[in-house]
Order: C-alpha cells, then structure tokens, then sequence
C-alpha cells in the first residue's frame, strides 16, 4: 500500500475505548468505570479530556459497557470545545477491545486519536502523536511486560511481538496504547476488524489485527517516544499507588483550569510537568 498523507493533517477526533469492567482495580471498580478511577484527587477520565481539550480536540467517542451511564452522567454531550459521542458495546463482558474498536466503524469517518481509558500521562507528551499514523512506545525495561514492537532506520514499527518474545539482539518498545490513525489506514483496518470478527474472534486485542497489517504492508507507524516524561497504564491497585507516586503535587504543578459544561460545571485541574522527568511509566498489562 502506498501511503501518502500530508504532514497537515491535523487530529482532532479522539477514540477512547471504555468498556471494560477492570476486575484487576476491584473493589474501586465495583460501582464506578475504570476510568473514573482517582488519581491523587482526579479521576483518569478527567485527565485525558483536559489533555485533549488543551489540544484542541473537538470531537470524542467513547465506547462504554461497564456502568456507562456513570460516564454519560459524568461528562454528558460537550466538554469545552469537545462534543462526546457514546456507543454502548452490550456484549462488554464477553468481548475484548478488538470489539470495542470494531463497533466505532459506522461513526468515524476521518483521522483520530486511539486511547484506552486506564492511561495518565504527561500532557505534554500528546503534542507529537496529532498527526497520524503514529504510535507511542517507551523503550522496553526489564520490569514492563506486554504487547512491544520492533522499529527500523525510518523510526517506523517494523513488528508486532509479545512481551516475552525473543527479538534477536533488536531494541524492544513497549506500546502505551496511543495511536494516531488516518483516514486511510481507518478504512483498511475496518475490513480487516469486519473479517476478524465475522470469524468470531471477539476476545482479541487489536494488536492482533494490527501486527497483520503490519506484515502485509497495508498498515504503517511512525514511534513516538514517551521516554523522558512519565506516563501510566492502571490495571491494578498496585499500578494506581505507583501512579500516584509519579504523578504527585509534588512532581507537578497545576497551570490551567478547564472547566467541564456537565454536570455542574465542576472544574478539571490541568497537569503539567513541572520539569522533564527520566523516569517513565511502568506497566502490568498482560497481552
């Protein structure tokens, strides 16, 4: 496949997938989503749309299944400049994110942004993943596991592999979960998501259909490194008391108020990094 996307092509769609019951965080996710889980006083959800309002995003989907009328309750139709889309997946229990991602098909028809609703990062770090065809990952440490990829002299991923696979002396990175994906790309992972799951395969990561595509030729990343500032993916209890750690008052400083239209127009403090930081998420995820 030939790619050619002009460097301006500015995101301004968000995905964020937000179904999941996050057994591993019980009992906080027993009467609350995973995403609105606190972190040192504000909830993950409320982090990633402050980010994404300060980028000037204007449009986010969400794809919810676990108690998603709290998240409807919590942030209703339009936060700042973003107007909120929900899609109810009612098979969440029993499927996986490929399934969440599949059933944005029908409501996304340009360039977005691909989250998951368990991320914290530095703000800052969003500012080179608006453009698309880009993929955040941190250099691979020892005490990381889970999906990683693989990259060539252009900075392009050049492999898909799990965590424990062996990559015969390559550097490995570890993939946070942010991708950036143009119109193009979305149509061709759209087919490939309709064959995945006509096949019946619903509880597979969308890595899987990625690293296909990848092989194939009919999908390509450019990395953007998260190294340098931190970020963290929460599954469990002990992922949120170390992101607690990292993300403390006393490692940042609160430079900006965003103010959220529903409900009650309660207020979201924006974080920013205080001063550049070398230490970087650590994650727990299995895939």
């Amino acid at each position: 496949m030939k790619h050619n996307h002009p460097n301006n092509e500015r995101v301004t769609t968000a995905l964020l997938l937000a179904a999941g019951i996050g057994s591993r965080l019980y009992p906080l996710t027993q009467n609350e989503p995973k995403c609105l889980t606190m972190v040192n006083g504000m909830s993950i959800l409320e982090r990633l749309i402050s980010s994404l309002n300060q980028h000037g995003f204007k449009r986010l989907v969400i794809i919810t299944g676990h108690l998603e009328n709290h998240i409807r309750d919590f942030l209703g139709n339009q936060v700042g400049d973003i107007t909120i889309d929900y899609i109810f997946s009612p098979v969440y229990k029993t499927t996986n994110n490929v399934y969440s991602l599949w059933m944005a098909r029908e409501v996304i028809n340009e360039p977005f942004l691909l989250l998951e609703s368990d991320l914290v990062f530095d703000e800052s770090l969003l500012d080179a993943m608006l453009y698309p065809d880009r993929i955040a990952v941190a250099k691979m440490q020892p005490w990381m596991n889970g999906t990683c990829v693989t990259i060539n002299q252009f900075q392009h991923v050049k492999a898909f592999l799990a965590g424990n696979t062996y990559s015969f002396g390559e550097i490995k990175y570890k993939t946070v979960n942010i991708y950036s994906i143009s119109l193009t790309s979305w149509h061709c992972i759209v087919k490939k998501l309709d064959q995945h799951i006509s096949d019946g395969k619903v509880n597979d990561y969308y890595e899987t259909v990625f690293a296909d595509m990848l092989a194939d030729g009919s999908l390509f990343f450019k990395i953007v490194s998260f190294d340098g500032k931190p970020w963290y993916e929460i599954d469990t209890i002990e992922d949120l008391a170390e992101a607690e750690k990292l993300f403390s008052s006393d490692n940042y400083t609160c430079t900006e108020i965003v103010a959220l239209s529903q409900p009650d127009f309660f207020n979201i403090q924006l974080i920013n990094a205080a001063s550049p930081r070398e230490a970087t998420g650590t994650l727990s995820v299995t895939k």
